[in-house]
This record gives C-alpha cells, structure tokens and sequence, in this order.
C-alpha cells in the first residue's frame, strides 16, 4: 500500500538523548492522525524531521511511496508539506495577504504582484471557509483568525499534508470548533493532517487514528472509534491516570483575597483593566477564565505587587496591600505559581535547595537572626523532592539542570509548602504532560481543602470546569460574567470570553449562579 507519508525506522540522537529509537509511522491520505505522548515523548522531534528541520540519523521518508530526503524546511515545502507552530510565525505589522505570499510572492514583469495575491488569499479563503480579511494587519486579529492566516499559508505554498502542533491550546470552543470544521472540509479535499495535541478529548473528537510515543518509541497505533481517553493516556504514561479530578464540593470560609473596582493602566498610561472587583475564600477554588490578553495579565500583576494599580483596592486576609511591593505580599500570606517560571519563579543558576527559600527568607521556620537555616532548609527541600516526584540527582544542582516540569514542580512545592492563605496559580500546568498535569490538579484540590484559597488563571478550560468552585470570565479588561462552575457550560463561558452581546447589549448572560462571597 503506498501511504501519503510513511516514515521506516527513524532514528534521532541528540547528546545523551535518544530522541526517537526505531520510530515506524504510515498515515494513509485523507486520514487525521493524532500524535499524543508525554512531554521528551520524541512528538517534535518526529515532526521536524517531517518538516525538515532536522535529518534523521538512520531511517527514511516516504512521500506517496517515493524516498525523500529534507535538508531545510524549503525542502518539504516543495514537497507538499506545511506546518502551523503552537508558536505562530507571522509577522504582525504586515497583512494577511503579506503574510501569507511571504517569500513566494506572485511577479508581474519582475515586480510583486499584491493585487494577484490577495486575489488568491480571497480564493483560498473562500475554498476552506476560512474567512479572512487579507487586508487586515495580523497584529490587529483574534488568536483565533491569526491561526487560520497560518493554515492559509500552507496551503498558499499547496501543502497536502498539514502538521498542527496543539492548535487549539489558546482558542475558545467556538474557535475550535471553526478549526475543526475547516480540517473537515480540508480532509474532503484529500488532504491530511497530522494533529499534535494532549487533549484527549479532542484526540477523540477530530482524529480517525492516534499514534502514542512513549520514550521515543511508538506504543500503540489506535483506531480512535474504537479507543477511550483512558486507554491513550495508559499508553502515553504506562499506568492508568486519573483523567478527571474528583473532588468533594467545597467548603467555603471567610474571605481571603478581596478585590474592590481594580483598575490598572499599561506603561504607556493606557487603561487595561477598569473597575475589577472579585473574591476568594478559604477553601475554594476561583477560575478567571478569558482568551489572552484580555487583562490577565495585569490583574496578576496587580495582585502579586509587580505593578501598581490606578486605583481601587486589594485586600488579603482583612489587610489592605493594594501598594505593597512583592515581598510585603508574601510576607502576608500570598503564594504566587507565575506562569513564567524561569523569568519569575526560579533563579536558574541557583540550587534547588536555594530555589526552595526564595520569598520565603524572612519566616522564622527557615531564618534566624538574619541567618537561613540551612539544616531545616536541606531537609524540608529533600521531603519535597520526594513527595512531589521532582527528578534531581542532587537538591545542591543548579535548577537549571532540570527539566521544564520537574522546574514546575520545584516552583509548585515551594509555593505549596509555605502553606499561604492564598494561592495564586497562573496557566499552571501550561506546557504538562499527563501525568504533570494528574499531580498538578490533585495538590491544587488537596490545597484547597486545607481551607486555602486558590486563584486560578488558564486558558484551559476544561482546567478551569475541572478544578474551579467558581468562576469570573474577563474581556478587555473587566469581569464580564461570574458563575458556579457546577452551572457553567464551555459553550457559555465561551461566548462571554468573546464578548458575544445579548439582544439588550449587555454581554451574555452577566451574571448566573452569583454567589455572595
């Protein structure tokens, strides 16, 4: 049988690392296969060899049953190949129509002609109803229209086979599934698509067939009609894992974090986020569900003590820290998980028994007389390592020397053990793999019931369904929506994530389930 792309026996080393070891892959055309495995499970490294990016040490590539060998990405662009990156490679000061003609303009007596190819951007547009504005500048667009001009790139340059790296890690349910009626009517075309993702559910969902990589190798190749989510994951893991989170429901105290009217401007004295006012409570967990960009980021910013507000009020346990700087915040009981950890959560180049006091150096378990405690430091730092599964040779390494999750790990067992009345935990499990993102979800729900209480911030929102009491949606800057998460639907919050207006002009449905912490 000649398959649309067939790889034999690839083989990719990189230093002390066997990347993949003997991978066997065919995928028929017409077909959407879905790549799944752990994060090092070797899904991008297989990819970029497709893509060109990198040469296999032994193996080979078949396309329609011819060998052929990829020395740079222009190579499998010739080829037919196009790959859309979780990370988009667009240029935003340009339109649509420059982005996608980009390095394959259309001439007309040796000058680019621009009428010719927004008159193909429109053609294609059109094609694949993916409905763009070629005359728009990418920096001006959705995440969600920005990820299709990526689609009409590849198939401006007349791909046939699509590779899709976690294309829905940063769209709404409405956005994916426009994304996911487009790759229908892409496979109608007899085209195929290769779609990366750790969605399980998605997996099930888009895909007719599902490879596994585990270590490199492939573990399974599963016809997903006649697969399960907890059949892929225990392939991907090895083990059975815990998929949905149980919880018991909560048990809501006193409030611990209040917001009162939060408005913050950016560094050019422009308003990002007006008038936020939100709660906590010991012993719940409180979602800020909302497409990025929409204010999140300032509003954490706000709250950690990185950035100053315009006005209103920030109150923790009773207190107000509206203007006290970061380790005032800390001094008071706030825990931060950021989202950036080797920016913000981690001194890379120190220890990770060092990383475990950082913000922490004041409290009287860890310090005295201005003096760390290094005996109870090295001890607390080596239960921890054990109890959250961080793998170190050495807790006296330099953090750098982890892996990104086991870096994770270090900044949430941190946080964790200084047993704060208020966690703040931003996107984190962004990045995780399964089995990270079991032990993430589970430390977060045993905190909570603890009686701490927990702010989440994701673009998941499965994540924020999973774990959430409650939930606040943001748009451009303000809380739009606040509702029980045992209420809401990801179509609704969805819907208020995009700023969708009722017949009356007011967003949504504002407010539904609203409780009075």
């Amino acid at each position: 049988m000649n398959y649309h792309v067939e790889l034999r026996e690839i083989v990719k080393r990189f230093p002390g690392v066997l990347a993949n070891d003997h991978v066997n892959l065919a995928i028929e055309r017409g077909e959407i296969r879905a790549l799944v495995g752990e994060n090092g499970a070797g899904k991008s490294t297989l990819m970029n060899i497709i893509y060109g990016l990198y040469q296999p040490d032994e193996g080979a590539i078949f396309l329609d049953g011819q060998p052929l060998s990829f020395s740079s990405p222009l190579d499998s662009i010739a080829a037919g190949i196009g790959m859309v990156h979780q990370h988009f490679m667009l240029f935003p000061s340009l339109t649509v129509t420059e982005n996608v003609i980009y390095g394959s303009e259309p001439t007309k007596k040796t000058l680019i002609d621009r009428k010719m190819g927004k008159q193909r951007v429109l053609e294609l547009s059109e094609a694949y109803n993916l409905q763009v504005d070629p005359d728009r500048k990418v920096a001006d667009l959705p995440v969600g229209i920005q990820q299709r001009v990526e689609i009409l790139k590849a198939l401006y340059r007349r791909a046939d086979l699509l590779i899709l790296d976690e294309p829905t890690a940063v769209l709404t349910p409405q956005e994916k599934d426009g994304l996911f009626d487009i790759l229908h009517r892409l496979i109608e075309e007899k085209k195929t698509i290769i779609f990366i993702t750790h969605k399980l559910q998605e997996v099930m969902e888009i895909s007719d067939t599902a490879t596994v990589l585990r270590g490199g190798k492939v573990t399974a190749n599963l016809d997903t009609a006649d697969t399960s989510p907890e059949e892929i994951c225990s392939h991907m893991v090895g083990r059975k894992v815990l998929l949905r989170v149980e919880k018991k429901l909560s048990q809501p105290a006193e409030t611990v974090l209040a917001v009162e009217n939060l408005s913050v401007n950016d560094n050019r004295g422009v308003s990002v986020l007006r008038d936020v006012s939100l709660s906590v409570r010991a012993g719940e967990i409180v979602g800020i569900a909302g497409v990025a960009g929409n204010g999140q980021e300032e509003l954490i910013q706000a709250l950690s003590g990185l950035n100053m507000p315009k006005s209103g009020s920030v109150r923790l346990s009773g207190k107000n820290i509206t203007n006290d700087s970061v380790a005032e915040h800390r001094a008071k009981g706030m825990s931060y998980i950021p989202e950036d950890r080797t920016g913000l959560g981690l001194a890379l180049d120190a220890s990770v028994v060092d990383n475990f006091s950082l913000g922490f150096q004041r409290k009287h378990l860890l310090s005295s007389s201005g003096f760390l405690r290094m005996g109870v430091l090295q001890e607390r730092t080596v239960k921890a390592v054990r109890d959250f599964g961080i793998k170190t040779a050495n807790v006296n390494d330099a953090v750098a020397t982890l892996s990104g999750g086991n870096m994770q790990k270090v900044v949430l067992a941190r946080e964790f053990l200084h047993e704060s009345p208020l966690i703040i935990a931003e996107q984190p499990t962004r990045g995780g793999d399964v089995a990270a993102i079991e032990n993430i979800h589970s430390n977060l729900i045993a905190q909570r019931d603890e009686g701490r209480a927990i702010l989440l911030i994701s673009a998941d929102l499965n994540e924020i369904l999973g774990l959430a009491d409650r939930i606040y949606v943001i748009f451009d800057g303000s809380i739009v929506g606040e509702m029980l998460a045992s209420e809401a639907t990801e179509y609704d919050l969805g819907l208020l994530m995009t700023g969708v207006t009722n017949e009356d002009g007011a967003i949504g449905d504002v407010i539904r389930g609203k409780t009075n912490g």
